[in-house]
C-alpha cells in the first residue's frame, strides 16, 4: 500500500507542478507532462516501477476521449466527412508506408522488415493531436477535422497491420530466437486469432454492429434505470460500465477498444444522456491522458538514447519530413489550403502511440530484431516530444503570419454623424437598421474584415477598424456624438471602450452591451448607466411565452413579464452599490447579505402582483 502511495503520490506532484509550469509558458499540457515524465523516470526506476504495464493501463484514456469526441459528433456530421476519411485518411496511410518503406529500403534493411516499418510509422498519436487540437480550439477547423479524419481511418487500419505482420516473419530471425512464431505476441485475449480470416471479418463485423445495437437499444434503458435511483456516482460508474465494456468487446475480436468507443459515442451523440456522461467522463479521461503521456516520457531509455543519439535524431528527422512531405501533398489534393494546410500537415507527422504496442508484436513474430526495436521506440518517443513544439510552430509563426497578413489599415472615416456604432454583429447590426428606419444616420465601426466585406456586397456602410482606440474614436467624431452604443463581441474590448468614453466624454449618452448579471455591475462601477444584458429580453420573452403556454392570456403574460422586469432592474440598482470588481461575488458579503435581503423582500411582493394579475384576468 505504501508503494502504492508514493508512486501516486510522485505522478500527482509531476501533473500539478509541470503542466502549469509548462502552460504558463506557452509549451501547452501535452508537452508539460512529456517533461514531467521524463524528470521523475530516475525516481520510477529506483521504486521498480513497470512503466510498461502502468502505459498499458493509462492507454484507456484514449479509449474514453474517443468516446467524448464521439458524443460530441452526430452521425450526419460523420457521414459528411466520409470524403475527408476515405481519401485524406486512406491517402495518408498508404502513401506513407510506402514512403518510409522506400527510405528503409534505401537503408538496407530486408523488404519484410521494411514494409513493416512503413505500416507501423505511417501511424500519427490520437492521443497528442486530440488532446493538443481541443486544448487550443482546433478541432472543428478544417485543419483539425482534416487531422481527425486521418487519425479515424489509421485507428481502423490499426486491425490490417496486426493481420499482416505475422505474414512478413522472417526465417533467419526465427532460427535465431529458437520460439514458434507469435509467442508473446499478444497481451490478451483475441478469440478471432485461430478463426479463418473470413469468420474473424464476420465476427469483427458483428461486434461493430452488436456495439450500434446496444447503443441504440440498451444503454439508454440501462441509464434511465441508473437515474431512478438519483445517485450521483452510479451514474458516474455505468458510464465506466458502458466504456470499458464496449472496449472489451473490440479488443475480445481484435479490434481497437478507441475505435469501438467512438462508434458507441457517435450513437449516443443524440441522446438525451449525452451531456452527463460527458461530464461523468471527462475528468477521468483527463488524468488518464495525463498519466499515459507521463509514462511515455518516463519510459524513454536515457542510456541507450546518449549512445545512440545521433542515430535516432536521424531517424527522427526522416520520418518528422517524411511524413510532412506525404501530409503536404494528400492535403492539397484533397482542398486543404494555407493556415489549414499547414495545421494538417504539423500536426500529423509524428509516430503515435500504437507504435509501441505495434513494435512489440513485430518483434514477437520475428519481423524486426531487438536492436532495430530499441531504436524506434527511442523515434517513437521523440517524434511525439516534437509534437508540442511543432503546435506552438503553428500558434506562433504559422496562425500569427497569416492573421498579420489578413490585418488591413482602418478605413479613413469621412463623416461625422451623433450616432456611432460600435461592432455590427449580430447585437450592433440590429440597432443600426432599427436607428436608420427612423431616419437617424450613424457610424458604424468593426474590425472583422470577412464580415465587412460580406455587408458590402448588401450595400451595407460600415468602416474597418478598432473601435477601442482613441484615435479612430475621434475621427469618428466622438466629441461631437450624442450617442455611442457599445456592441462589441468581447468582454475586455467592451470594458475598455466604455471606460474610456465614460471618463473622456462625460455628457456623452453611452449604452453597453453587457454579457451577463456580474458584467452589469461591472459596467455600472465604471460610470455607465445604460447597460443591457445581452440575453435579457430574450429570457424575458421566453418567460412571458412559458406564461402564455400554461394558460395565461397575453395580455396578462405581459403584465407578469413586465412586473417581473421592473423588480428585476430595480434589484439590481441596489445590488449594484454594493458590488466590489475586486472581490469574487460569492466572497463578498455585502453583496450576498444583499441579494438574500431583497430576495425576501421582493418575492413575497412579486408574488402578490402576479396572483392580482391572474385575479383580474379571469
Amino acid at each position: 500500500m505504501t508503494g502504492f502511495l508514493i508512486l501516486a503520490f510522485l505522478i500527482l506532484v509531476a501533473m500539478v507542478v509541470s503542466v502549469p509550469l509548462a502552460t504558463r509558458f506557452g509549451l501547452g499540457s501535452v508537452l508539460g507532462y512529456l517533461l514531467a515524465g521524463m524528470a521523475i523516470a530516475p525516481l520510477l526506476a529506483a521504486l521498480n516501477v513497470d512503466v510498461v504495464a502502468l502505459q498499458v493501463f493509462a492507454e484507456f484514456g484514449v479509449v474514453m476521449m474517443l468516446f467524448i469526441i464521439g458524443l460530441e459528433m452526430e452521425p450526419r456530421r460523420l457521414w459528411d466527412m466520409r470524403g475527408k476519411l476515405l481519401g485524406l485518411g486512406g491517402g495518408q496511410v498508404i502513401l506513407t508506408t510506402a514512403v518510409i518503406t522506400g527510405i528503409a529500403l534505401l537503408d538496407a534493411r530486408p523488404w519484410q522488415t521494411a514494409v513493416a516499418i512503413g505500416m507501423i510509422l505511417a501511424l500519427s498519436s490520437t492521443a497528442i493531436i486530440v488532446q493538443s487540437l481541443t486544448e487550443k480550439k482546433l478541432m472543428r477547423t478544417e485543419g483539425g477535422e482534416a487531422s481527425f479524419s486521418v487519425l479515424l481511418v489509421q485507428d481502423v487500419a490499426v486491425i490490417p497491420i496486426l493481420a499482416l505482420l505475422p505474414l512478413l516473419a522472417m526465417p533467419d530471425l526465427y532460427a535465431s530466437s529458437g520460439g514458434p512464431v507469435g509467442a508473446g505476441a499478444h497481451h490478451g485475449i483475441d478469440l478471432t486469432a485461430s478463426m479463418p480470416m473470413w469468420l474473424a471479418a464476420i465476427a469483427r463485423i458483428g461486434a461493430v454492429a452488436a456495439v450500434v445495437v446496444i447503443g441504440i437499444y440498451a444503454i439508454r434503458p440501462l441509464f434511465r434505470f441508473i437515474a431512478a435511483a438519483r445517485l450521483r456516482e452510479l451514474f458516474t460508474g455505468a458510464a465506466l460500465l458502458v466504456v470499458i465494456g464496449i472496449a472489451l468487446l473490440m479488443s475480445l475480436v481484435g479490434l481497437s477498444p478507441a475505435l469501438g468507443a467512438f462508434v458507441a459515442g457517435v450513437v449516443l451523440a443524440t441522446s438525451e444522456y449525452r451531456h452527463e456522461l460527458e461530464s461523468d467522463i471527462d475528468p477521468i479521461k483527463g488524468l488518464l491522458l495525463g498519466l499515459f503521456f507521463i509514462t511515455v516520457g518516463a519510459g524513454i531509455d536515457f542510456d541507450l538514447a546518449a549512445q545512440i543519439w545521433q542515430e535516432v535524431v536521424f531517424w527522427a528527422a526522416v520520418v518528422i519530413a517524411a511524413k510532412f512531405i506525404v501530409l503536404a501533398a494528400v492535403g492539397w489534393f484533397y482542398g486543404l489550403r494555407k493556415q489549414a494546410l499547414w495545421l494538417f500537415c504539423l500536426s500529423l507527422p509524428q509516430a503515435g502511440e500504437f507504435a509501441f504496442v505495434l513494435i512489440a508484436f513485430a518483434l514477437a513474430n520475428f519481423v524486426i530484431d531487438s536492436a532495430l526495436a530499441d531504436l524506434m521506440l527511442l523515434v517513437v518517443a521523440l517524434t511525439m516530444l516534437v509534437t508540442p513544439l511543432l503546435f506552438i510552430l503553428y500558434d506562433k509563426v504559422i496562425a500569427h503570419s497569416y492573421c498579420k497578413g489578413m490585418e488591413r489599415e482602418p478605413d479613413a472615416i469621412d463623416e461625422e454623424n451623433e450616432i456611432i456604432i460600435a461592432g455590427r454583429g449580430r447585437v450592433g447590426g440590429i440597432v443600426d437598421r432599427m436607428l436608420q428606419t427612423a431616419g437617424y444616420t450613424t457610424t458604424v465601426v468593426d474590425y472583422d474584415s470577412s464580415h465587412l466585406e460580406i455587408l458590402q456586397k448588401f450595400g451595407v456602410r460600415t468602416y474597418y477598424g478598432d473601435a477601442t482606440r482613441p484615435d479612430l474614436l475621434h475621427a469618428a467624431g466622438i466629441a461631437r456624438a450624442k450617442l455611442l452604443v457599445v456592441a462589441l463581441d468581447e468582454r475586455e474590448q467592451i470594458d475598455k471602450l466604455v471606460k474610456y468614453a465614460v471618463q473622456t466624454f462625460p455628457d456623452l449618452h453611452v449604452i453597453a452591451r453587457a454579457k451577463d448579471r456580474n458584467h452589469v455591475y461591472e459596467l455600472w462601477a465604471y460610470g455607465c448607466r445604460d447597460v443591457i444584458r445581452e440575453t435579457y429580453d430574450a429570457s424575458i420573452r421566453i418567460g412571458r411565452s412559458a406564461y402564455e403556454a400554461l394558460g395565461v392570456d397575453r395580455q396578462n403574460a405581459i403584465a407578469m413579464a413586465g412586473a417581473f422586469e421592473e423588480m428585476d432592474r430595480s434589484s439590481m440598482l441596489e445590488i449594484a452599490e454594493v458590488y466590489d470588481m475586486d472581490i469574487p461575488p460569492m466572497e463578498n458579503e455585502a453583496l450576498v447579505a444583499k441579494i438574500r435581503e431583497l430576495r425576501a423582500r421582493w418575492d413575497p411582493v412579486l408574488r402578490e402582483q402576479m396572483d392580482e394579475i391572474v385575479k383580474r384576468g379571469q
